[in-house]
Formats: structure tokens, C-alpha cells, sequence
């Protein structure tokens, strides 16, 4: 007998949908379990509730929004790559090394934007610029 764990058959219709629909939900609380991404969120709430307080405009608090979900995207995939290193390099390699800081520089690029972003917003809306 093979150690090989065998494979699902694949599953159609609806019965599809739910499965997805479960892995999804796995995936969300496996990422709440990231210190970094619940910063994040708080940070993105924080920028969100500054913006509507201030009275910015409908179309950059919705933009602002976009931008912290992409956010929270960016930090899922890094988390999936780092997950996906640690598995298939448990010693250190430059390669690994590599994919971990390209996914938290996306990570970085992304708070990055958000910030400038609400900067330009709070700015613009306070007429200090």
C-alpha cells in the first residue's frame, strides 16, 4: 500500500459550490489567526471610519475600502506562500528566502498605497492641500 493520501473525487453542481464555499471559510479563519492580518484589518477599519468622519467623499471612502480588501488579499497569498515554502523547504534555501520577501513586499506595497492614499483623501478633503 502507498503512504500517498488518495485522491477526492471530484465533486459537481451545487454540491461544488458549498465545498468551495467551506474551503473559503477555512481560509478566513486560518488567516484571523495571523497577528499581521488583523493589524491590518484594524488599520484599514481605523482609516475607513477617519475618512467618513471627516466627511470625505462616497467614491474615495468606497475606493479606500477596494484598497484595504486588496489589502487583506495580499496578506492572504503571502500567508499561502509562506505556508507553501515552509512545506516544501523546511531548510533554509535563497530560494524560499526570496518568495517570502516578494510576498511581504506585496504586502508592504499594498499598506503602502493605503496610506497614501489616505493621506491624499484627508488632505484634499480638509483643504490643506
Amino acid at each position: 500500500m502507498s503512504d500517498k493520501p488518495q485522491k477526492l473525487d471530484k465533486i459537481h453542481g451545487s454540491a461544488h459550490l458549498f465545498a468551495a464555499a467551506r474551503y473559503s471559510m477555512a481560509g478566513g479563519r486560518r488567516l484571523w489567526g495571523e497577528t499581521a492580518f488583523r493589524h491590518q484589518l484594524l488599520a484599514g477599519l481605523c482609516i475607513v471610519a477617519i475618512l467618513i468622519w471627516i466627511g470625505a467623499e462616497m467614491s474615495h471612502i468606497a475606493m479606500s475600502i477596494i484598497l484595504v480588501g486588496l489589502t487583506i488579499v495580499a496578506e492572504a497569498l503571502n500567508t499561502a506562500i509562506e505556508e507553501i515554502v515552509d512545506l516544501v523547504s523546511p531548510e533554509w534555501s535563497l530560494a524560499a528566502k526570496h518568495a517570502k520577501d516578494l510576498g511581504s513586499f506585496a504586502v508592504f506595497s499594498m499598506l503602502c498605497l493605503n496610506g497614501i492614499f489616505a493621506l491624499f483623501v484627508i488632505l484634499t478633503t480638509l483643504n490643506w492641500i
